[in-house]
């Protein structure tokens, strides 16, 4: 993995996990949600998870916001 690839999953993972505490849920109550595992969302908060786009709209629709807020901040980085 290139550095490159580091950084977008670190700040694909920090924003997620922004929002998911501004929404008031756990990674499980999250996971349950979107009907994925608890470990696989810590996974993508720690950066260490290339998330599928299948999976960013499931965890997108699961938070109520729109995909693209989790690119929003890295573009603004």
């Amino acid at each position: 993995m290139d550095a490159d690839e580091a950084v977008i999953k670190k700040r694909f993972g920090e924003r997620l996990r922004a929002l998911r505490t501004t929404a008031g849920v756990s990674q499980e109550g999250l996971a349950l949600i979107c009907g994925l595992d608890r470990t696989y969302i810590g996974g993508i908060e720690r950066g260490e998870r290339n998330v599928a786009l299948v999976n960013i709209v499931r965890i997108a629709r699961g938070l109520e916001v729109s995909p693209q807020v989790f690119f929003a901040e890295a573009d603004e980085k």
